[in-house]
């Protein structure tokens, strides 16, 4: 047991000297190519907007050094079927416009956007209605099980309001 506790006090010391575990270094894990699946539905449409910085922050680390993984490396793929399905409705263009210019700038990094074909009906949409970057699927539930049985992980944005600047909650 005294040997033990030498062991873990030494190994602190040296960790502690060294620097490497208290300097606030950020560590990269070997992260490699990735499959996933994002569940988008929110009660208000313009919450997509704070919904697609999750893809940012999901992409832009594994695109940047020390990865540099090409887009053709990740696979990504969003399934809508809340409230914000009225965002890439063609007709609506003029009250999201930084939302589908986001949705397109990522369809052309390779994002799959999918729109519920059962919501779109509730929303008197037809599959014409929505913008060539999405696709209509029968079912978002049955969509996200789909790729989820395939191995993909499943990424659920929650997308909260701040009542207090960040300054006054630090």
């Amino acid at each position: 047991m005294r040997g033990t506790l030498l062991v873990l006090v030494g190994a602190g010391l040296l960790a502690v000297a060294s620097g490497a575990a208290w300097a606030g270094e950020v560590v990269h894990p070997d992260y490699g190519e990735q499959k996933v699946v994002y569940d988008f539905y929110f009660d208000e449409p313009e919450k997509a907007a704070s919904a697609l910085y999750w893809l940012r922050a999901h992409l832009k680390p594994l695109q940047d050094a020390p990865y540099n993984i090409p887009p053709d490396f990740l696979d990504i793929k969003v399934v809508i079927h809340g409230t914000e399905i009225v965002t890439v409705a063609r007709k609506n263009g003029d009250r999201f416009p930084d939302i589908v210019q986001r949705m397109r700038y990522y369809d052309r990094l390779g994002v799959d956007f999918k729109v519920c074909g059962l919501a779109a009906r509730d929303y008197g949409y037809q599959p014409g209605d929505f913008y060539d970057f999405v696709d209509v699927v029968p079912s978002a539930m049955t969509e996200l099980a789909h790729w989820q049985a395939r191995g993909y992980s499943l990424m659920v944005p929650r997308v909260f309001e701040r009542q207090e600047p960040i300054e006054a909650i630090r």
